[in-house]
């Protein structure tokens, strides 16, 4: 992979942490749609680190997918807040914005096709290539500790990140999924995602493989999921011999798909333990 280009580079200073560094950079990816087409594209990653740590352990966030106009209007993915949470864990953040959202454009990769026959598995693997990509440039960089890194993932996002769970990706120690899945649509038809049986059969898949431990946290009243599809998807993957957890959020607002962002109180405490039992505490 080439060099990376160095867009940005930003010093937040704050009494907690002495110098919070923000990083973005554009590196190039590669991977196919599920049509088998081939893309090439240049995709923005959103970097957090505290520079006073000579070497960090690295942590991916790879953000959800939303409808065509919150797709373009993504912008760069962060969350700040979340980032700066676990630097303050000791971590050094990596944020990619994927092919077909927000400031990296293109075209849309991880579409999965129509609801009644989704193509699930292309197209996470369509989003795992990206993460991977990330991964290979995370740990290259002098400040990472190339053995010790963890995968988070938001709704698709945590469905990339089983994904990428089962494929044993060199220096990744365990994987976050908050909320993971696919096809849901909280209007059109709240807690009755497309095609379920075909992501049950996916998951189950992953589990086939997967060697890492993994962390699978929902809130009771997920508008994507409902309450008891997550519980299904979770006992698939387990039943294949994958190290899994199951944490049950409490309802937050009136969605809690929202929880990463909006209730951190909730999740980061069964977060915290799950770090420190992989070796990871900070």
């Amino acid at each position: 992979m080439r060099a990376a280009a160095l867009l940005v580079l930003f010093v937040l200073c704050s009494p907690a942490a002495a110098r919070l560094v923000e990083d973005v950079v554009r590196i190039p990816v590669e991977m196919k749609d599920i049509y088998g087409r081939q893309h090439q594209h240049a995709m923005t990653v959103t970097i957090f680190r505290d520079d006073e740590r000579v070497r960090s352990p690295f942590l991916v966030i790879s953000h959800g997918r939303g409808n065509t106009e919150r797709r373009a209007a993504l912008g760069r993915a962060r969350y700040p807040d979340n980032a700066r949470y676990f630097v303050s864990q000791g971590f050094a953040v990596f944020i990619p914005t994927r092919v077909g959202y927000g400031i990296t454009g293109g075209p849309d990769v991880e579409d999965s096709g129509p609801c009644a026959r989704r193509e699930f598995a292309a197209a996470f693997e369509a989003g795992a290539a990206q993460v991977i990509a990330v991964i290979e440039y995370a740990r290259a960089q002098g400040f990472v500790d190339a053995s010790r890194g963890v995968l988070v993932g938001q709704s698709v996002g945590g469905a990339i990140t089983l994904a990428l769970s089962a494929k044993n990706v060199s220096g990744v120690v365990a994987a976050i999924n908050f909320a993971g899945g696919a096809g849901g649509d909280p209007q059109q038809w709240p807690e009755r995602p497309c095609s379920e049986p075909t992501l049950r059969r996916v998951f189950a898949t992953y589990g086939e493989t997967a060697r890492i431990p993994t962390i699978w946290l929902y809130s009771e009243n997920d508008r994507y999921w409902g309450k008891d599809t997550p519980r299904a998807w979770f006992d698939a993957f387990r039943a294949k011999g994958a190290a899994a957890e199951f944490v049950q959020l409490p309802p937050y607002r009136a969605d809690g798909h929202l929880s990463f962002n909006g209730n951190p109180e909730a999740w980061r405490p069964p977060v915290e333990k799950f770090l420190a039992d992989v070796g990871l505490a900070n």
